[in-house]
């Protein structure tokens, strides 16, 4: 009985950082688990010391009789974002994307120290920001010894990945030659190191696949993926990240895009990308540029690959290149969602490929990428159920990350 009376003291809202040994009760949402399934109505989940103790439907978390109780009727709670393909200049980076509800982050390169230093820190019940995993400095090397020699270098910073870039961007400059990409991924395999690949052209990517790549951090651009390549994809276990919003990046601002008056654009957003890219003589530059009107084009057969590949049961992840001047950290992600969807996925595989899929492709599931008992309670709190419309990512309400609640 005297949990009952407990259960009826309600807390709206849960302390910014959860003290050591209590637990936190979360109830009465409806809970998206990230494992594909329907969401369960009425759920409660139960923290302790940043990780998921229980979680369910309501009658079957009992809390203890000292619990802080969360009512969030009403709401869907999904699990923390995860972008398997971002970039992290600096650590307040980390802050704005959690503010869109991206608790983790892939970021495949160049990463500063601080940031570095960030991701030794991620292990603390006190966190809420997002977390971080790096790949530190692209390989750039021009023959295999001294792609040897790089990998040997990078691998003293104890990366979570080698990042490679295998592009001639649109034929203005020279591709990392095929004898040397093999040495990075030889050189990293040999020190336990998985390789993600920067790509852009159909053949590269069936000679990346045959030659060992691990991951493909873009879509096919140039041409529609074919039975051979998805064969490699599959035999060889690898993922693929479309990074669709890259494209949209490339030729979205020969005018002001629509989204720049979106109040929640506007909250987290980096203002001086804001104000570069409204320019008008910013503008003009890319209506007059070649190479955004072949990107327009890219994004349209990234996204029947796109289609092609989930259809074909090749693992999806969700990534969006962002970082880069005008690729807005956190809000890119959200949109990346929506033309996931519009190529073609459902709303359940868009919600995975950004959580479970995600978490399993990068090798982080341990952890993250699903709610689940012993995980880190990552999640996101909506007004509105994605699976019923993938727009409702937007409908934020809040943010916790090890069950802390994020500022926004």
């Amino acid at each position: 009985m005297r949990t009952h009376v407990l259960l009826l003291t309600l807390v709206l809202s849960a302390p910014a950082l959860a003290q050591a040994g209590a637990t936190t009760v979360f109830t009465g949402f409806s809970l998206v688990d990230g494992r594909g399934g329907a969401a369960v109505e009425n759920a409660a989940m139960a923290v302790r010391d940043g990780r998921i103790i229980a979680v369910g439907p309501r009658a079957a978390v009992q809390p203890p009789a000292n619990a802080t109780v969360v009512v969030l009727s009403g709401k869907t709670v999904i699990p923390g974002l995860i972008n398997a393909h971002g970039h992290i200049n600096d650590v307040p980076d980390l802050s704005t994307y959690a503010a869109y509800g991206v608790t983790t982050v892939f970021s495949l390169g160049s990463e500063p120290a601080p940031v570095f230093a960030a991701r030794a820190e991620q292990s603390s019940r006190q966190l809420a920001r997002a977390r971080a995993f790096v790949a530190g400095p692209v390989v750039a090397a021009s023959t295999a010894e001294s792609a040897r020699s790089v990998v040997a270098s990078i691998a003293l910073t104890k990366p979570d990945i080698i990042k490679i870039r295998v592009d001639d961007n649109l034929g203005t400059s020279r591709k990392m030659p095929p004898e040397v990409y093999r040495a990075v991924i030889d050189e990293a395999h040999k020190r336990g190191l998985r390789v993600a690949a920067h790509l852009f052209y159909l053949a590269d990517a069936k000679d990346l696949l045959a030659s060992g790549a691990d991951v493909v951090a873009h879509s096919v651009r140039d041409a529609a993926v074919d039975d051979e390549v998805i064969a490699l994809l599959r035999e060889k276990r690898v993922c693929y990240i479309p990074t669709l919003m890259r494209e949209v990046s490339t030729f979205v601002y020969e005018s002001t895009p629509a989204w720049f008056s979106d109040p929640l654009f506007l909250a987290h957003a980096n203002k001086q990308w804001i104000a570069a890219a409204a320019d008008p003589a910013a503008q003009q530059r890319v209506r007059s540029s070649p190479s955004a009107q072949r990107y327009k084009a890219a994004l349209d057969q990234a996204s029947v690959n796109l289609k092609r590949l989930a259809d074909a049961g090749i693992p999806i992840a969700m990534g969006t290149d962002t970082g880069p001047n005008g690729r807005f950290q956190g809000y890119f992600e959200l949109m990346e969602l929506e033309l996931m969807a519009k190529a073609g996925m459902t709303a359940s595989q868009v919600i995975q490929s950004a959580t479970s899929v995600a978490a399993r492709c990068m090798q982080i599931d341990r952890d993250l990428g699903t709610l689940e008992r012993g995980k880190w309670a990552d999640f996101v709190v909506l007004d509105a159920n994605p699976l019923e419309n993938i727009s409702n990512v937007r409908r934020i309400s809040a943010v916790y990350i090890a069950g802390n609640r994020v500022k926004r």
